[in-house]
């Protein structure tokens, strides 16, 4: 059997790994003041916090057209017997089920849909180790097996500088947006059921970080190695600085860099940073 592997482009994976693993990917789109752009392919995420920092309007983001997967997986069932298809949380996006929908409407190959209940490079997590193991010849029935046993071990939390990118994009609550600009906290995030929510309430950027890490660090003892992620929003001087700290602290932990592309960077705002891991 051969396993294509599809995700979205809120897995923020280079276009290097792309095409080095055989990973397909369908694009979301931002609206910047009327302009769309597909993240990945049209703009970069540096580009996307130029523009939105002149742009007058609260930029708005897109899905993508379910054509675009019928067209993927009709390209595919040339060459594949069965696809995964992976994808960030149902709960922030209808991106899932759009493939799910498109998945029904292709003839001649068997389409199996992912939701991985999260996004950006944990997402990637799940799409990389489905890769792997695509090309290792494993059926997608074996990947699916691997994915779901992989949510157990799955964590990530993410510091915002500004709520209201949250609460005006419809991904928090307007209490909760209220809540952290009245008391000024940086409030350390994270998705429970497949949405987000604030996990703490804390007071100063740097001890938000260090309560991500105390997190992290409880998965570092318990397990014999882990695969982690640094991910930003156009601050990666500071990102780099966190990394190089937690990776000097943690030698049974590999560490990477990763960023909030224009999608994800939308609801978050730029300065966010967060940190993701899994175990090995």
């Amino acid at each position: 059997m051969r396993t294509a592997i599809v995700t979205d482009s809120t897995a923020y994976i280079t276009a290097e790994e792309r095409a080095r693993l055989n990973i397909h990917m369908i694009p979301l789109s931002v609206n910047i003041s009327g302009q769309l752009f597909a993240e990945e392919v049209d703009i970069t995420a540096s580009e996307f916090y130029d523009k939105v920092r002149g742009a007058k309007e609260f930029p708005k983001t897109t899905q993508p057209p379910i054509g675009e997967f019928v067209a993927l997986f009709e390209e595919l069932a040339k060459e594949y017997d069965e696809i995964v298809s992976i994808h960030l949380s149902s709960g922030i996006s209808g991106t899932y089920h759009g493939a799910v929908q498109a998945g029904e409407m292709v003839e001649g190959i068997d389409m199996y849909a992912f939701d991985t209940e999260i996004s950006c490079a944990v997402q990637g997590f799940y799409v990389l180790r489905a890769a792997e193991m695509a090309a290792q010849g494993c059926s997608a029935k074996e990947i699916l097996a691997t994915l779901a046993d992989m949510k157990q071990y799955a964590r990530a939390y993410f510091i915002v500088d500004d709520l209201t990118h949250l609460q005006r994009g419809g991904r928090l609550s307007s209490a909760a947006a209220l809540i952290g600009g009245l008391l000024q906290v940086k409030p350390v995030l994270h998705f429970v059921d497949k949405v987000i929510v604030p996990f703490e309430k804390i007071r100063t950027r740097k001890k938000a970080l260090r309560r991500a890490e105390e997190l992290m660090a409880e998965d570092a003892k318990k397990y014999e190695a882990m695969d982690a992620v640094v991910i930003h929003a156009n601050c990666q001087a500071e990102a780099e600085e966190w990394l190089a700290q937690l990776a000097a602290t943690y030698p049974n932990v590999t560490f990477k860099l990763s960023y909030f592309g224009p999608v994800i960077g939308t609801h978050l705002g730029e300065g966010s940073l967060g940190l993701g891991w899994i175990k090995k």
